[in-house]
């Protein structure tokens, strides 16, 4: 990446370097965008707090279950439940899955690379045994296709990892709401520094993954591999879902002659940073389905800033989509000053031109992002 922004004062967001050097956040500190963003975060700490304990039951409840046609249900099924879910009078859990894939397809971090090792394949193996012994539908299927049922088990993986991560993210917000509450947090920087504690609080927290299978218990991801919840679950995660996200189907071209998708993952523009908020609203986005979750939620002194504004309700799911756009700007922040290279209050010159230059690094990928829009 270029450091064009540090010797660059012109630089549209070179501001934003002295703003991170002074602990400041990428989002203006306003009695509004406090209100905003903490109102956004409580709700949305309820509904990851449904997405968690939805994907760990799916990894560990439903592993390698070829029909899982009651998997939103928790293991708590009823007719009522039922015709409640068809009538999508309901949490959305298709848009965790969605953010689950969104990390299996872009990877990073050390889960990825542990689930390409020859130690995850044989503990994979030896649980698909386990699973597909005396199974006339499935024991055919994994003799003919061997691999089919180890990639399986690999996205499982990930449904434990993102339940793993979002049951931290989900407690963490949901605090955040009740020292909001008592006047303990009245400023953006508060609300980071918040949410940088969490993150470092829950850094060496442990990613393990076993499963039960007829009374035995399996390791897929075992302790012995070392990964942890801030730098194989947490900054993986903000790479694929704030950063590089994915196209949304109907709003480019899939087509590889139009050159509307960037051909490396590495250069996608998709995340929750770049999204631009009048299409989350519409049929077909997926982030749409996170913000008809997060509507059910709202504290009333949010709800009642939106009824305030000149379409009051008409475009309730866009005005959601902007206050959590302003909320992940703020998560970003407490990501990245929680991995610079040294303290943000160093005297020594050397350390300071180090976290200038990563600051700058970070800045470069945010010139398209919507940080101008949101502090506007």
């Amino acid at each position: 990446m270029s450091h064009h922004t540090l010797s660059n004062p012109k630089h549209p967001l070179h501001k934003y370097i002295d703003d991170l050097q002074a602990g400041q956040a990428l989002l203006k500190d306003t009695p509004e965008n406090v209100l905003e963003v903490v109102g956004i975060l409580k709700s949305y700490g309820v509904v990851l707090e449904a997405y968690y304990k939805n994907l760990l039951y799916i990894a560990q409840s439903q592993f390698l279950e070829l029909f899982p046609f009651f998997k939103y249900f928790n293991g708590d099924f009823s007719n009522k439940k039922l015709l409640r879910h068809w009538w999508h009078d309901r949490i959305n859990y298709e848009y965790a899955e969605y953010c689950m894939r969104m990390m299996l397809w872009h990877g990073g971090g050390g889960l990825d690379q542990y689930l390409d090792s020859p130690e995850f394949v044989t503990l994979a193996k030896r649980a698909i045994a386990a699973k597909v012994k005396n199974n006339l539908l499935i024991g055919p299927i994994n003799a003919i296709f061997p691999e089919m049922l180890v990639e399986q088990v690999r996205q499982l993986s990930y449904y434990q990892g993102l339940g793993l991560f979002w049951e931290v993210m989900s407690e963490m917000f949901l605090t955040l709401s009740d020292k909001y509450d008592r006047k303990e947090i009245t400023t953006i920087p508060e609300v980071v520094e918040h949410i940088l504690n969490g993150l470092v609080n829950a850094a060496n927290n442990p990613m393990v993954y076993s499963v039960q299978i007829k009374g035995q218990t399996y390791d897929i991801v075992p302790a012995s591999a070392k990964l942890t919840f801030l730098m194989d679950l947490a900054v993986p995660y903000v790479e694929a879902v704030f950063f590089r996200g994915t196209p949304f189907m109907g709003t480019v071209s899939y087509n590889a002659q139009a050159l509307q998708i960037a051909p490396e993952q590495s250069r996608f523009t998709y995340g929750a940073l770049y999204a631009d908020p009048l299409p989350i609203g519409g049929a077909g986005i997926p982030p749409t389905l996170l913000m008809q979750d997060m509507r059910h939620y709202l504290p009333d002194y949010l709800h009642d800033l939106y009824k305030k504004t000149k379409r009051q309700e008409d475009n309730l799911r866009v005005q959601i989509c902007q206050s959590f756009q302003k909320s992940m700007f703020c998560v970003t922040t407490a990501a990245i000053l929680g991995l610079a290279p040294h303290s943000i209050n160093t005297t020594d010159p050397a350390e300071i031109h180090a976290n200038q230059l990563y600051f700058a690094n970070w800045l470069d990928r945010f010139v398209t992002s919507r940080i101008q829009e949101v502090n506007q």
